[in-house]
């Protein structure tokens, strides 16, 4: 089973090599690795996809939980979230080539960041089957390199309404108590 785990951590040296030891001592490989600070500059987020059994991803997240500069363990594939990565595909495009690479960059909303005599390469950001329907797209071509900056990912917001309406109304609402009562 694939799990997407977010891991907030104070943004200290050794965090990560701390981190990835405790997959790495239990056998438990990981697919993707994503780090980077949060709106708080002392904070990182790290997110992180594995595939294992749940027994594992347990003792896992219960060690995890146990380290100093942890602060919050999530596993996002228990809820709602939104998962993006980010690819740079650099592929083989003779001005023959150009016109159809062109049209399956417009069809995934992609766009191409270099070109030159003999490849272009692209950039396409989404979540894991967007690109690798993509990148099944370009490999007739002829796929030089792939770059990918690993998964980042957050739960969805539970709620529909803002919660500075719902206060709002509150407000509202015994306002007009009080001055009923007067």
């Amino acid at each position: 089973m694939r799990h997407t785990i977010s891991v907030l951590v104070e943004n200290h040296f050794g965090v990560l090599a701390r981190v990835a030891g405790l997959f790495s001592a239990r056998g438990f490989n990981i697919d993707s690795l994503a780090v980077g600070e949060t709106q708080d500059p002392s904070v990182s987020r790290m997110t992180i996809v594995a595939r294992g059994d749940d027994r594992i991803l347990d003792q896992i997240t219960k060690q995890l939980n146990k380290l100093v500069d942890v602060i919050k363990v999530q596993n996002l594939s228990e809820t709602d979230m939104i998962d993006r990565e980010l690819v740079l595909v650099k592929t083989d495009a003779s001005a023959d080539k150009r016109g159809n690479i062109m049209q399956i960059v417009n069809t995934f909303r992609a766009k191409i960041v270099d070109v030159s005599q003999s490849c272009m390469t692209i950039e396409v950001t989404g979540g894991e089957s967007k690109v690798e329907a993509m990148l099944t797209l370009l490999s007739p071509f002829g796929v030089r390199e792939v770059v990918r900056t690993g998964v980042i990912a957050m739960a969805r917001a539970s709620e529909l309404t803002p919660p500075a309406r719902s206060k709002a109304k509150k407000s509202v609402k015994k306002k007009a108590k009080s001055k009923a009562t007067v």
